[in-house]
């Protein structure tokens, strides 16, 4: 069958006819049938080189042999166990080994459950209510953080869907990314009720955007001096910016730190940890419940043991090659008069003319140009992901030639 049947089949049995809403694009999603290195194969077997790498987690591109003979054997003992295993260990220290701010952790399931666990356990810590977010960034889709964009420089949430109550989001205010001083009247103003702040070090989810220069010294000076905690949500940039993710790429060391995607290796898996003082609050040792049937599993745990120790010897390498295709990409945005924006093996051409520092500026950008563009390119054969505020990713698997090409398409389809 073509992709097309498919998903008028699709649109029967599942809401817009996907599991997730971004898969989702017009006339209809491509039906991918089996993938391999840095390549997706569609149902009818045409082959793309793959920049979306399932929204992140891919850093070693498609069915990397050494992890799939991991899980294999994994699997042969078992997938599920409903108790402590020795993985839990291996993982957490290979961890806590890059991630110098991470000194106790725990396991769950997905992004979402680690920034809402990470959330309620620095409410539990401080006895307070309110957190911070930043305008735009994406923490996962829970309530208290699945927050509509307000109309001014530090505004109370609104919440961002249907079913949830107002008051699952009264906690929580929004200032907008790379602006200190709405941030410094927020903590002034309301300090002693504030648990939190949350941001992503590098903002994913409206494309790629940069900290200005010494932005994130200056929020982790604030939140110390207010005596409020600081959560790096790292589920995109863990493991890919650097070892120690951009924590250590920036120099900034946060109380608490969410991760996620690559340390799943290709798996389901969340992760929140910091400080031993906050994580100690968890159960069974403190007040603040998590819990989860398949937190901790072998499979996950397995192939991010397994991805952790490749990267440490790959992770330069994938990095200098995304900065050769990166400086490439940004002259051709130059010449085009649009906006590039890339950091690591994270990259994302923006349709304006103007320079991306926070999610209003994203929001000016040409959606319905950026679509047409993702069309030409799936068309020529490279898989981006289609929105203009997702981030494309380049992996391991990249070959030379794969780049170079992809940096032809991008002249071409611009």
């Amino acid at each position: 069958m073509k992709s097309s049947e498919l998903y008028k089949i699709a649109e029967e049995l599942l809401p817009a006819g996907v599991s997730s809403p971004v898969r989702a694009f017009e006339p209809n999603p491509i039906y991918m049938k089996d993938a391999d290195g840095s390549k997706l194969i569609d149902i009818e077997g045409k082959s793309y080189i793959d920049y979306c790498l399932g929204f992140g987690p891919l850093i070693l591109g498609h069915k990397n042999p050494t992890i799939m003979r991991a899980v294999i054997e994994r699997l042969k003992r078992g997938w599920l166990y409903g108790t402590p295993i020795e993985e839990e260990i291996t993982l957490a220290r290979l961890i806590m080994k890059h991630v110098k701010s991470i000194e106790m952790l725990r396991y769950v399931n997905t992004g979402t459950e680690a920034t809402m666990s990470a959330i309620r356990v620095a409410r539990g810590f401080t006895s307070k209510d309110k957190i911070v977010k930043m305008e735009g960034s994406f923490h996962g889709a829970h309530d208290t953080v699945l927050v509509k964009a307000g109309s001014g420089g530090a505004t109370f949430g609104v919440p961002n869907s249907a079913g949830i109550p107002k008051e699952s989001v009264k906690n929580t205010i929004q200032v907008s990314f790379n602006d200190l001083d709405s941030l410094s009247y927020v903590l002034d103003k309301s300090k002693d009720e504030i648990a939190a702040v949350i941001l992503e070090p590098v903002m994913g989810n409206v494309g790629v955007v940069l900290p200005e220069k010494d932005y994130l010294r200056e929020v982790r000076a604030l939140t110390s001096e207010n005596e409020v905690l600081l959560i790096f949500d790292e589920i995109i940039t863990g493991f890919r910016l650097s070892l120690g993710g951009a924590q250590e790429y920036y120099d900034v060391t946060p109380d608490l730190t969410t991760l996620g995607k690559i340390v799943g290796g290709g798996f389901p898996i969340g992760i929140f940890g910091g400080r031993r003082d906050i994580m100690e609050n968890i159960s069974p040792l403190g007040p603040v419940y998590q819990a989860g049937t398949f937190s901790g599993n072998p499979i996950s745990l397995t192939a991010g043991i397994e991805t952790i120790k490749i990267l440490e010897e790959v992770l330069d390498d994938i990095n200098k090659k995304s900065d050769v295709m990166n400086r490439s990409l940004s002259e051709i945005a130059e010449d085009k008069n649009y906006f590039f924006s890339g950091v690591a093996s994270m990259f994302q051409m923006f349709f304006t003319n103007k320079r991306v520092n926070n999610y209003n500026d994203a929001m000016q950008c040409d959606k319905d140009e950026y679509m047409k563009f993702f069309r030409r390119m799936l068309n020529e054969g490279i898989y981006l992901p289609p929105s203009q505020f997702e981030t494309n990713f380049i992996s391991a698997a990249h070959s030379k030639e794969d780049l170079e090409k992809t940096v032809e398409v991008y002249k071409k389809c611009l």
